[in-house]
């Protein structure tokens, strides 16, 4: 009887500590924000996909909405650029996960600050796959504003 008792509550307490899929999704989206303030880019490429893309929507100066497309390789290299006495912080406010088998999505606000200075507000919005080792992103879209932020 002790040894069923015990190898209940093994089970019972592995299956507690067991991670929801929404909760690797917030994870993995971390670790991209936890890698941006630590300059550190092996972080957040641990869950990127390989064929991730990066691109914002926004207004140029003439008013005009338009798509831009950074390359991935370019905003690593940005991250990884230290800049003495200068941390970049993207706090998400939120998340909106949705989730369909291998596939989800996440919705989340965020503000943006330069060492704890506001600088601007957008969603982020990314599009992420479960692979063999764990949720991993393959797009992110996001926008950028100054204003109507709070």
């Amino acid at each position: 009887m002790k040894k069923v008792l015990s190898i209940l509550f093994i089970f019972c307490s592995v299956v507690s500590f067991a991670q929801t899929d929404e909760e690797k999704i917030k994870a993995s989206i971390n670790q991209v924000f936890d890698g941006m303030r630590k300059n550190d880019t092996t972080l957040v490429r641990q869950v990127l996909h390989p064929s991730c893309f990066l691109k914002s929507i926004g207004k140029n100066k003439s008013g005009e909405v338009r798509l831009q497309e950074d390359a991935i390789i370019d905003w690593l290299k940005q991250i990884g650029t230290k800049r003495d006495g200068i941390i970049l912080d993207e706090r998400l406010t939120s998340y909106d996960i949705k989730i369909d088998g291998e596939m989800a999505i996440a919705w989340t606000p965020y503000e943006f600050y330069v060492n704890d200075k506001f600088n601007h507000c957008g969603v982020d919005v990314f599009t992420l796959m479960n692979t063999d080792k764990g949720w991993k992103i393959v797009g992110i879209v996001d926008t950028r504003r100054k204003e109507n932020c709070k």
